[in-house]
């Protein structure tokens, strides 16, 4: 029997096969099947993304695009990729290859290669084995054990049917808008792999070796590669560009062999000096032995990208084009204002931190920030790169305020900022390097949503760090997930705010109007243009516990606030709120008060049942004993905590330190 007639009986429709390709074989000439060049091309330059299978039912004919067999029976008769759309049998997930090319759009518009309703059914030799005989059926070839397969269940996965009408949303499901990164968010964006800048034949030695040596080196924007030869993966030394202090054309001529050239420039190190090239007094250009390592020019060449490489986000027209014969790279800066508020006077951030172009952390109000490390100490930071060129006045100010407020700002919840750099065409702010932030760790939870126990320990933390702020008369104004750091990436981690480009100095009665922040965490009061005060951040701060322990914005924008704050059913819905407790919600209240004067202070909160809870004092005590500093907690609630765990037969540790509380000299009991 043929085997199209096969397929058509399976269907009961025997006009689906237009033609039998089997009639047809001996005439039609080879062909490829499978993605068009273009896509060919754009998997080629993806990362490699591991596809994300769900049980799919197709309403006709589908093969397998991984081994070009047909996906058999009536319904659920293969897998899906709920991403690029990429259909295979059960068994054959398993090997399928990781390309995934996600939502992928061609020509503006969405390409969906791969679903079940762009890809006919193409059915050749590529189903036939090359003896004539059929391939193995689904029954007749083990399926892989699920837990090597990256695939979920469409029930789980809430996949609509394409058959299927859209369904409403059910009374006890949330229709609020699911939690993400807003417009004026920060986007945190992935390292990329360090790419090369230049490789090439050098010789150099040092100042603990006089030996001239000829290694291949390769310069990428993290370090520079001693390599044995142009092919094999050994190295003889590699020097980070975070470890040089500075380029300087040649000067010391100690170390120099008796009858060998003179090197063409120095790279200077805390430890060593690396004299590099060798200028063998010819002036004309010698490609044989530029291809060596040897020679004025080719030296030159080194020596300018190093520099380069040495300060990447500096525009090249700045950087001196001709290294050795022209002033230093540190006379293009002209100020730099320390946290200490002394100005010194052309000091070159080249020359203190090294700047990865390739590691970009994320972009603030200001610039884009990029990691970077201390040349001396290797201490890691995060240096906010803003161009004056495209800095409007009003930006210019906002900087100087958050710099200047940064400036004077000491708490253990607070980022620290170490100190500004400015020239003529850009502005450094550097400041300490923290893992990740706030909403990264929403997102990335099981659930898309935090439990109430790490929660309350990273509210108290932010509410901490809040009651220092406004006791200073500083209001955020800005205060959201994303502006609330992690300095590590624990469970339980220490929260610190950053981002200040909004804050006010506002005193306890005093209110201001100027526009702030961030729509979907403003409190009514700046929506409507009316003064506000420090009450602002608690607004936010009951923003944030919504988002944390739902996963979604508790408001709709198309609605009053004030309407659906009164709308109970609304704002809380079963799922997932019915899992959280009332103390919890009982809180979220109290601070989404659209009336200032109801709304809970920083104490109040804080003395909120719901944050009062012996297992969070537990994990505050126990993370303030491992950083070895107390500035959460209280030492005078020792005592209550203790006759509450005697009361209750429950553990009391013994081992947390008992230091006094560094506020306690500012902000009083």
């Amino acid at each position: 029997m043929c085997l199209c007639q096969d397929l058509a009986s399976q269907f009961r429709d025997p006009c689906s096969l237009n033609v039998c390709p089997c009639s047809v074989k001996s005439k039609r000439i080879p062909s490829w099947s499978g993605r068009p060049i273009w896509m060919e091309k754009m998997v080629m330059c993806r990362v490699k993304v591991p596809h994300t299978f769900a049980v799919h039912s197709y309403g006709r004919p589908t093969i397998c695009q991984y081994c070009k067999r047909l996906l058999k029976g009536l319904f659920r008769q293969g897998l899906q990729c709920k991403d690029c759309k990429f259909n295979c049998h059960k068994r054959c997930a398993s090997k399928v290859p990781r390309d995934c090319l996600g939502e992928v759009t061609f020509n503006g518009e969405p390409s969906s290669v791969g679903t079940d309703t762009d890809m006919p059914m193409d059915i050749d030799s590529n189903d036939v084995n090359s003896d004539g005989s059929r391939g193995l059926d689904d029954s007749e070839e083990p399926s892989p054990p699920e837990d090597k397969m990256f695939f979920l269940d469409a029930a789980d996965l809430d996949v609509e049917r394409d058959e299927e009408p859209v369904k409403t949303i059910s009374p006890s499901t949330s229709n609020n808008i699911p939690l993400m990164r807003v417009v004026q968010s920060i986007k945190h964006t992935k390292r990329k792999s360090s790419t090369v800048v230049k490789e090439g034949w050098m010789v150099h030695y040092t100042s603990r070796d006089n030996l001239r040596k000829r290694h291949y080196w390769r310069l990428d924007s993290k370090c520079l590669t001693l390599f044995q030869n142009e092919s094999g993966s050994k190295y003889y030394k590699e020097i980070p560009l975070s470890e040089i202090l500075r380029i300087s054309s040649p000067q010391d001529f100690t170390s120099i062999s008796q009858g060998s050239n003179p090197h063409c420039f120095e790279i200077i190190t805390d430890t060593v000096v690396y004299f590099v090239g060798e200028n063998n007094g010819n002036s004309t250009h010698n490609p044989v032995l530029a291809a060596t390592g040897v020679g004025l020019d080719v030296a030159q060449s080194w020596e300018k990208a190093i520099r380069q490489a040495l300060m990447p986000v500096t525009p090249q027209a700045s950087v001196c084009t001709s290294p050795g014969q022209g002033k230093d790279h540190k006379d293009l800066a002209t100020s730099i204002s320390v946290s200490n508020c002394q100005i010194q006077e052309n000091v070159d951030i080249s020359s203190v931190y090294q700047i990865f172009a390739d590691e970009v952390l994320g972009s603030g109000q200001f610039g884009i920030v990029y990691g970077g490390k201390h040349r001396k100490t290797g201490r890691d930071v995060a240096i906010k790169v803003i161009d004056k060129m495209r800095f409007p006045t009003k930006q210019e100010s906002q900087l100087r305020n958050e710099v200047a407020i940064l400036q004077n700002l000491h708490h253990p919840g607070i980022v620290n900022l170490e100190c500004m750099f400015e020239t003529p065409e850009r502005v450094f702010v550097v400041m300490e390097k923290l893992h990740g932030d706030m909403l990264e760790m929403i997102l990335s939870s099981e659930k898309s949503r935090l439990p109430e126990r790490i929660t309350k320990f990273m509210v108290t933390q932010i509410l901490v760090a809040l009651r220092n702020l406004h006791f200073k008369n500083i209001v955020h104004c800005d205060l959201k997930p994303e502006n609330v750091l992690l300095a590590s990436a624990e469970p339980f981690p220490q929260v610190k705010l950053c981002d200040f480009g909004f804050a006010r100095i506002i005193g306890e009665k005093s209110f201001r109007r100027s526009v702030v922040g961030t729509p979907a965490y403003l409190a009514p009061e700046v929506l409507r243009s009316k003064g506000y005060n420090r009450s602002l951040d608690m607004w936010s701060v009951g923003v944030i516990v919504y988002v944390s322990l739902s996963g979604t914005f508790p408001f709709n924008e198309d609605e009053d606030i004030n309407d659906q704050i009164q709308n109970a059913a609304f704002m809380y819905p079963p799922n997932p709120w019915r899992e959280i407790s009332s103390e919890a919600i009982d809180l979220i209240n109290n601070l989404l008060q659209v009336k200032m004067r109801k709304r809970y202070s920083v104490d109040k909160s804080l003395s909120h049942p719901w944050l009062q809870d012996y297992q969070t004092w537990l994990d505050l005590r126990e993370f303030e004993t491992r950083i070895g500093e107390r500035y959460i907690t209280h030492e005078s609630d020792d005592a209550r905590w203790e006759i509450h765990a005697y009361t209750h037969n429950l553990e009391y540790p013994k081992h947390f330190i008992m230091a006094p509380n560094p506020d306690d000299m500012e902000e009083g009991p």
